[in-house]
């Protein structure tokens, strides 16, 4: 799961949205939920973007793009090195 993660992220990280979205839309772990918040903070529906986050039980953070992006890209990492051990 964690590869669909980096790639989805790659992909936004591209501007290709609409590929990324393809990606976690589906999904319902808590890493997908919260790349597709991060999606939908990207297209500016801040009333999607909060459900997702609130479904990764988080709040939708108030950092910049930027900065929650790369957040997101530790998180995959993070996920992808446990799930290695």
């Amino acid at each position: 799961m964690t590869d669909l993660h980096i790639k989805a992220l790659d992909l936004a990280q591209e501007g290709k949205w609409h590929e990324a979205h393809q990606l976690v839309e589906h999904q319902s772990d808590q890493t997908s939920c919260l790349i597709h918040g991060y999606l939908h903070r990207v297209e500016g529906d801040l009333s999607n973007a909060k459900y997702w986050y609130r479904r990764a039980c988080e709040e939708m953070p108030d950092n910049t793009l930027a900065e929650e992006l790369r957040c997101l890209y530790k998180v995959a990492k993070s996920v992808k090195k446990r799930q290695q051990l």
